[in-house]
């Protein structure tokens, strides 16, 4: 029994190593390609993040120009017009969920919602090309219907399910106890909802709202199929343009190996990892606070 319970302990701690192990490695291997944009090819930071004139040379001598600033902007914005579509959303959808309908909540509508975590993000991107991408061209009166709109409501129907699914737990996660005593002082349900339940959950429903953001960064394909795939800055939500992801996506597989085009992309996917870690070091510090208050 206890030499099993042992055996366990060990490949679970073998595994936990494993993923710490191949995160470092993938930092670092990045770090490494990531760097000769700024060692081999002599750029500097600003001029990669601040200026928006793209053009690295296709081979090993350099000489171009890798301004990412045009990108930046790009996944900057679409994630911030999905986030701002999709937050009341998933927000009321989770309050509905636990709060008011539990039962037909939780027994009909958390797995409707459920199901689109799991649709491709092929199909997401193509329903988006076919009937959205011509929505908005007929009714906004546009020459085409590419552009950021199309690439943000694509990518807020992506992050609802996310955004829902950990924003119900958070709420669910409240005790009964601060909900009783609301209604003890005499609050009704909405004002113990928006005054008690929503702030004892913030920080969860925070959590939900970054793992649904860091979701919209990493995603290229449904953004890649609806946003135009123009290299200009965006002057509007109408404006075609091009996020980290689909530039790297659509470039990688043809930039000669260790020339300046295939570094800067590098960089761009080095930019993207330090992202993501940024936004997993706010989760942890959510959490971390949530456990916090619970003990205190």
């Amino acid at each position: 029994m206890f030499r099993r319970e042992y055996g366990w302990r060990g490949i679970a701690t073998l595994c936990g190593m494993f993923v710490i192990i191949l995160t470092i490695v993938i930092g670092a291997f990045l770090i490494y390609k990531g760097s000769d944009t700024f060692l081999k090819f002599g750029h500097t930071l600003w001029e990669f993040l601040g200026s928006a004139e793209w053009n690295p040379a296709d081979n090993a001598d350099g000489g171009g120009a890798v301004g990412a600033l045009i990108f930046i902007v790009g996944s900057l914005s679409t994630c911030a017009l999905a986030l701002l579509i999709a937050a009341p959303f998933s927000l009321g959808s989770a309050i509905f969920i636990t709060e008011i309908s539990k039962k037909y909540g939780e027994r009909f509508y958390r797995p409707v919602v459920e199901i689109f975590a799991g649709i491709p993000s092929v199909v997401y991107g193509w329903v988006g090309l076919t009937v959205l991408v011509p929505f908005i061209k007929t009714v906004f009166h546009r020459q085409v219907g590419h552009s950021i709109l199309a690439a943000g409501i694509v990518l807020a129907v992506m992050i609802f399910p996310t955004i829902t699914s950990v924003s119900a737990d958070a709420i669910a996660a409240v005790p009964n106890e601060c909900r009783n005593a609301a209604y003890g002082m005499g609050s009704t349900r909405w004002q113990t909802i928006y005054r008690v339940v929503i702030p004892a959950a913030g920080s969860g429903i925070i959590s939900g709202i970054i793992l649904g953001l860091a979701r919209a960064f990493g995603e290229a394909l449904a953004v890649a199929m609806v946003i135009g795939q123009t290299t200009a800055l965006p002057t509007s939500i109408f404006s075609t343009t091009k996020t980290l992801t689909t530039e790297i996506a659509s470039q990688m597989g043809n930039a000669m190996e260790g020339g300046e085009m295939k570094s800067a992309l590098w960089t761009m996917a080095l930019l993207l990892f330090l992202i993501s870690l940024l936004f997993i070091s706010l989760i942890h510090h959510f959490s971390n606070k949530k456990e916090g208050g619970e003990k205190a």
